[in-house]
């Protein structure tokens, strides 16, 4: 088990399927850059926050839900785009809710301003907080309120701890 008061911060960056085409996939939607770009600016933006972001992408929703599952003791919380995986993936959300890690889901694009059946998220529900409609600031944004929610939980179970 991690010991959250004396390491820093560990976070999974979880990237969903056809994320590997970004850059080139429907730019107007997505934006220009690709997805080793937004890695190297989750990279940058948790080294400010005192975070290691370890960034995973696949397109097989088994990997992903095996990738959850091996975040249990390694990681802090979870950052995920899930993709289209976000609107019809039960194990997904099934897998996130046992690993019972904080998560933040992200979208580079609003998802409720698309077609209707985007407007759902098995993810949602599980997740403490959704990010979504800023390109690839969704990711930092996303980042950032995660590392903010992990430190002030660290800080409240210290308090807590000193009081006991």
């Amino acid at each position: 088990m991690l010991n959250s008061t004396l390491q820093p911060l560990s976070i999974l960056a979880l990237h969903g399927p056809n994320l590997n085409l970004l850059g080139q996939r429907e730019p107007g939607i997505y934006g220009a850059l690709t997805l080793a770009e937004i890695n190297r600016l989750l990279e940058e933006e948790g080294f400010k926050l005192q975070a290691k972001v370890f960034s995973v992408q696949s397109n097989h929703e088994g990997i992903l839900v095996d990738t959850i599952h091996g975040a249990l003791g390694q990681h802090h919380g979870i950052l995920i785009n899930a993709g289209a995986y976000t609107h019809t993936s039960v194990a997904l959300r099934d897998a996130i809710a046992a690993v019972n890690l904080p998560t933040v889901e992200v979208h580079l694009s609003n998802i409720y301003r698309r077609e209707d059946f985007r407007h759902h998220s098995y993810i949602a529900p599980v997740a403490i907080g959704q990010i979504s409609g800023f390109g690839g600031q969704s990711y930092l944004l996303g980042l950032q309120a995660l590392v903010n929610h992990l430190r002030e939980t660290r800080l409240i179970a210290s308090v807590q701890e000193r009081r006991d």
